[in-house]
């Protein structure tokens, strides 16, 4: 992991405000590592610039109060939400995931670009684009 931290992407701002406990397991850990070895390392790399964890890895309880899917890939640490800090780097950001044919599950335009969900399986990813 040369551009992210397991502890960015474990922390939570609404986690911490509402007393949530929100700890990656070793599971967790193994499979965001995954997830920055195989998309977000190099996307980063590729990218030239930092790019920002929204969010990562979610406990069921979090990813209730945030109102996230219930089978969301963030329940099994295998998905982030991404931002450069700007809708047009981030649209940009969901285009070069697909140009440097990296091995993504789901990529997700959330909000108009106000950031990207990016995931990533062991296996069988799916490579599915989705504009919300």
């Amino acid at each position: 992991m040369k551009y992210f931290t397991l502890p960015e992407l474990c922390r939570s701002a609404t986690a911490r405000k509402y007393k949530i406990n929100n700890e990656c397991s070793l599971d967790h850990i193994q499979k965001l590592t995954s997830l920055v070895t195989n998309v977000l390392d190099p996307l980063r790399e590729a990218w030239g610039k930092p790019i920002f964890v929204n969010s990562g890895y979610r406990s069921a309880a979090l990813n209730r109060k945030l109102k996230g899917a219930p089978n969301s890939q963030h329940l099994t640490g295998e998905a982030a939400d991404i931002t450069t800090g700007s809708i047009a780097g981030n649209k940009q950001l969901f285009e070069l995931v697909q140009s440097l044919n990296l091995p993504f599950d789901q990529l997700i335009d959330e909000k108009g670009f106000r950031w990207v969900h990016v995931s990533y399986r062991e296996k069988g990813n799916r490579g599915q684009v989705f504009l919300v």
